[in-house]
């Protein structure tokens, strides 16, 4: 890892500098649809005047993800703002060894089919979507597809349903295909292919950041004990819960259960289990549940039984979880923190649980922890545990307040912060609710915006993806409510105050978040590294 070569011409500000990130809010359609724009943003529009603004690509290739068809979220989008380069991501990793036949022929996938070959189930549990934000259900078609050929017999599925980076009531669009793939098998070979147990994705198993173990908890009950509310099939849990007014990703934990009403899923001793979600945010509180031994004290976990565990790929590679995995990540080296610790600039970075692993996990590389703990000061602030659109100011002031006190130190050459509430309230398709939340973070720029100033610094804002940008589509005339990520380009804005025409904003073909890394370097007075993808200013000669 070579040093940063010093700039010749410009050392950076007195003050520090401070990357300000805008989870979902993008730059939409200026319509009834958008959130941003019917938001009273005085600062953002502002900003968007100035002299140093472009808008970047936050999504597909630009971010590593295998088309440009495919929306940006905040695992890849903060992988690329700390590496300053594209790496194969989530959906295109994955797509890579499935696509040689790699992921079938390691040891670990002859591990699970040997345990079946001895009678064991095979348990796929992951979310229940083609999106490629956090899995995808063409990966799951094509192991059941190889177990079966293999003379597998048992195989148990668990879908966590989506109606987040899908459409909010489009369970049985994915549920029903399956349900029917699964009875074709059992006709026609005589396997016990089954759906077992499921629940929505903010409900049941999918928690982050341990922010509510009680979610985790609920799926652990019902995907390996059987407890849950029952029914007969998917189709018909699914069908009772948008009866009673219930979404997709709110649905509660419900298990299958046979004509003796017995759940038909339970996970016995030899059994293996597959979490096909290839993003780590939401993978690893359940992995760290299987995998942990008489430690284990997040909640009682009740019967244990002797499983093997993979997630679909290893989603922390300091902490080594899970312990078994089926694709390899990518190898994330020399982001942009690893470069600056080298020169020995002092950094803070900082967020609400919801986005805090997203500024320093995801940042650095998939890595957690401090990378020099000298250097680097990392906080949390506990989110709170109630509906976003309940609550959209969630806990944007205290991150604020936070901030300036971490600025007003003297003791930081620049900072990262993340404001959560674009996305997570965008995600609830609440418009009354994400137009305060924007409105809160507006405000809150605002007042960094004053303490950059005063202390002679420089700020970026921009953001890791759109969301609130685009709340519903209107697809034949009709209106559906739009809960997911956009494809929507994001800000990206320098307010640098002692700006003299030093620089400019440069002509990068496609500018996107992987250029943010190498802008950072050179408003701390720093060549880019060698291998970064270009810097989005341009120096004046």
């Amino acid at each position: 890892m070579e040093k940063l070569e010093k700039l010749s011409g410009f050392a950076g500000r007195k003050g520090p500098l401070l990357l300000i990130i805008m989870d979902g809010v993008g730059l939409g359609r200026q319509d009834d649809s958008n959130a941003v724009s019917l938001a009273n943003t005085p600062t953002l529009d502002r900003l968007l005047k100035g002299e140093c603004f472009i808008s970047i690509a936050a999504h597909g290739e630009a971010v590593g993800l295998p088309s440009d068809e495919d929306m940006g979220n905040s695992e890849v989008g903060h992988n690329a703002l700390g590496a300053g380069r594209v790496f194969a991501q989530g959906a295109k990793r994955v797509n890579e060894d499935f696509a040689t036949g790699h992921v079938f022929s390691g040891k670990l996938w002859n591990e699970i089919v040997e345990r079946g070959k001895k009678g064991g189930a095979v348990h796929f549990i992951g979310l229940f979507s083609d999106a490629n934000v956090h899995s995808n259900l063409n990966h799951v078609y094509q192991m059941i597809d190889r177990l079966a050929e293999t003379g597998i017999r048992k195989v148990r599925v668990h879908p966590l349903l989506d109606g987040r980076d899908v459409g909010p009531r489009t369970a049985l669009s994915y549920v029903q295909p399956m349900e029917e793939k699964l009875k074709q098998i059992r006709d026609s070979k005589g396997f016990d292919y089954v759906i077992a147990s499921g629940g929505g994705r903010m409900n049941v198993t999918m928690d982050r950041y341990e922010a509510d173990w009680n979610i985790v908890k609920r799926g652990w009950d019902a995907h390996v004990n059987g407890i849950g509310r029952k029914f007969h099939s998917c189709t018909e849990a699914v069908n009772t819960f948008y009866t009673e007014g219930v979404d997709d990703q709110y649905m509660g934990a419900f298990v299958i259960t046979d004509d003796k009403d017995e759940p038909v899923g339970r996970m016995e001793d030899g059994d293996s289990v597959v979490f096909y979600n290839f993003r780590g945010d939401r993978a690893m509180e359940i992995s760290k549940t299987f995998d942990s031994g008489p430690e284990f004290n997040k909640f009682d976990k009740g019967r244990i039984p002797n499983v093997l565990y993979c997630g679909m790929m290893e989603y922390d590679s300091e902490a080594k979880v899970p312990k078994n995995y089926l694709v390899q990540p990518p190898l994330i080296q020399n982001t942009v923190s690893e470069y600056l610790i080298r020169e020995k600039i002092t950094s803070f970075a900082i967020s609400e649980t919801q986005k805090y692993g997203h500024v320093t996990y995801f940042w650095n590389g998939n890595r957690s922890g401090y990378i020099d703990k000298d250097l680097e000061y990392y906080e949390e602030i506990t989110s709170d545990r109630i509906p976003f659109d309940q609550a959209p100011k969630m806990k944007a002031i205290e991150i604020t307040n936070r901030t300036i006190e971490l600025l007003n130190s003297g003791k930081y050459r620049w900072g990262r912060l993340n404001f959560a509430n674009g996305d997570m309230v965008g995600h609830t398709g609440v418009m009354k609710a994400t137009i305060e939340a924007v409105e809160t973070v507006d405000s809150c720029v605002c007042r960094l915006l004053s303490v950059v100033e005063k202390l002679g610094g420089i700020a970026i804002i921009t953001a890791d993806h759109g969301n609130s940008d685009e709340m519903f589509e209107v697809k034949k005339g009709k209106k559906t409510l739009k809960t997911s990520h956009t494809l929507n380009p994001v800000p990206f804005i320098i307010l640098d105050y002692g700006y003299q025409g030093e620089y400019k904003i440069s002509n990068v073909g496609r500018p996107g978040l992987s250029n943010v890394a190498a802008t950072i370097c050179n408003l701390l007075g720093f060549e880019k590294p060698e291998n970064y993808d270009p810097s989005l200013i341009t120096f004046v000669k």
